[in-house]
């Protein structure tokens, strides 16, 4: 190329944008080859940390980040308190239920290793699959028996630990209850479930099934029990007749709707017809049941028998309270336990079963007022002087209201199937509950809803106190201690304001009823959980059972 061709223009095709103007020197090429293969993940060079001298490197240190770690940002030194890192110590002398709970609501890294126990001459490791059935099957017989959620997953957890399996959590709804094992991180999980499809009450059942749990959990060298031996002590308890006979069970529910009717200002000729109408109500429902109806209509039938005999009465112009009978035998249908079990489990954060169980009490009491409608139109249609203003005019008879209490509570814990010797401890707690709750809104004159959440939370912490000496369950000890709490009478007169199409009246009627329910359910679980505020549990103070936080409306 000539001189007068250099200094001729070039075109823009011949020229870069980005080339430097002439007179403009370029800056030398980095260092590093553009050219090489590179990863934009790689750390750029001057920011790794200087390589610790040979002396550092084999001695180490507790507070010196590990030599791998790299990037702007290492690891901050390790901090340890002054009082040290406290440790969980699950003590065997607090019940298994709290010792479980402890562990279930901790995070899985955080749960402390199980104790190994030697459980056979040739168990060289756990059976999983077996152990994991023998879980399932006590779960289901748990929450089959009506138990809360949270109790049937630390029976679970407590029966996998027994016999060493670490990683296992279980889970339970309303019909299911499922377990997943992992053995390690590298191994895949294992799970298994099974499906409740029947639900009977049953309390002997449940104490014997607790009692199982406590001997796994409990058990060391010197006294364990092998994988056969607990299937065999589950076949006893399945196969175990319940406690009482058949007759025993339609008396105990007449003699329930007596003390109702007693409690609301019966007599004598009223005691014996609510009796007599829930004995026919409950042989009934017995053979709807034998017949395979749902559980719903068998509600719907037993119902009808109680209103009809009240009707009866007031067509006859007897001089009684057919109100009364009517609310005494409603008393022995209203759902009592389905409804505290699942206000348990809604408060305890499974919100999924207890919306199941809610669902349940409610399908329930729709065929109780099913029943009862049908039985109260037909009677005002022939006349009868139902008089919805008798719900003011109750008797306040003190000594004859607190013995009806007692009878009512010992009968309900007969149709629970109750251990006999829970029968006395459970009849005195209702006995109890009705003193405070006279107490309260008779003499006090406060409202009956606040009144009855007190008697009911009563009830519960004496429950979880009873529980917790005898290492059971505490659904013994407050389920048939509520019964006098129930809201009969309110249901009866809202049904009642329905019938004779006062829906005002009928709605606040009901509208008592749902708020007495409530605080029912509320009251037994905050006494529970009140116990275990101040009763000694399972770790020091860093690692108690910790709750959910509350969300803040987000």
């Amino acid at each position: 190329m000539t001189e007068a061709e250099d200094r001729k223009p070039q075109s823009d095709e011949a020229r870069s944008a980005f080339a430097p103007p002439p007179g403009v020197v370029a800056a030398p090429p980095p260092v590093d080859n553009e050219s090489s293969t590179t990863s934009e993940f790689a750390v750029p060079q001057g920011l790794l940390p200087p390589e610790p001298p040979p002396s550092e490197r084999t001695e180490g240190s507790a507070f010196r980040p590990p030599s791998s770690t790299t990037g702007q940002h290492p690891l901050p030194p390790a901090f340890t308190p002054a009082a040290g890192i406290p440790a969980l110590r699950l003590t065997r002398d607090v019940p298994w239920q709290d010792r479980m709970r402890t562990m279930l609501r901790m995070p899985v890294m955080d749960r402390p290793a199980p104790d190994v126990v030697h459980r056979g001459e040739d168990e060289t490791r756990p059976a999983v699959p077996r152990v994991m059935d023998l879980a399932l099957r006590i779960g289901e017989l748990l929450l089959a028996g009506g138990e809360g959620s949270e109790d049937v997953e630390g029976a679970m957890f407590a029966v996998c630990r027994a016999y060493g399996l670490d990683r296992v959590e279980p889970n339970v709804t309303f019909t299911l209850v499922s377990i997943s094992y992992q053995p390690s991180l590298v191994e895949p999980p294992v799970t298994a479930s099974r499906t409740v499809r029947r639900r009977g009450t049953d309390y002997t059942r449940l104490a014997a099934v607790f009692a199982l749990v406590d001997d796994l959990s409990d058990a060391d060298e010197d006294s364990p029990v092998t994988l056969e031996e607990a299937y065999h002590r589950l076949g006893e308890i399945r196969r175990n007749r319940h406690p009482y006979p058949t007759w025993v069970l339609t008396v105990s529910a007449g003699l329930l709707a007596g003390a109702a009717s007693v409690l609301v200002g019966g007599g004598v000729l009223v005691f014996l017809a609510a009796a007599v109408g829930a004995m026919l109500g409950d042989r009934l429902a017995w053979l709807c049941a034998d017949r395979g109806l749902p559980e719903f209509y068998q509600f719907v039938v037993a119902a009808m028998p109680p209103a009809a005999m009240g009707v009866a009465l007031t067509l006859a112009h007897a001089d009684v309270r057919a109100s009364a009978v009517i609310t005494g035998g409603l008393f022995a249908l209203l759902p009592g336990r389905a409804l505290v079990a699942g206000v348990q489990d809604g408060l305890t954060g499974f919100y999924i079963t207890a919306s199941a169980r809610l669902l349940e009490v409610m399908y329930f009491f729709v065929g109780i007022v099913t029943g009862v409608l049908i039985i109260l139109y037909f009677g005002v249609q022939l006349g009868a002087q139902l008089n919805p203003d008798a719900s003011v005019a109750i008797v306040e008879r003190p000594v004859v209201q607190i013995l009806a209490s007692m009878l009512l509570s010992l009968t309900f814990a007969v149709l629970l199937q109750q251990e006999r010797s829970t029968v006395l401890l459970v009849t005195l707690n209702g006995g109890v509950a009705w003193v405070v709750y006279g107490a309260m809104h008779y003499a006090g004159d406060l409202s009956p809803v606040a009144s009855t959440a007190v008697a009911a939370g009563l009830v519960g912490l004496f429950g979880q106190l009873l529980s917790r000496y005898r290492f059971a369950s505490a659904l013994p000890y407050t389920t048939a201690a509520i019964g006098p709490l129930l809201p009969g009478s309110s249901t009866y007169f809202g049904l009642l304001g329905f019938a004779q199409n006062n829906i005002d009246r009928g709605a606040a009627s009901l509208s008592q009823a749902a708020a007495l329910a409530i605080a029912i359910a509320i009251g037994v679980n905050l006494g529970s959980e009140v116990s275990r505020l101040f009763l000694r549990l399972p770790g020091e103070a860093a690692e108690r059972r910790k709750a959910a936080k509350r969300t803040r409306g987000f």
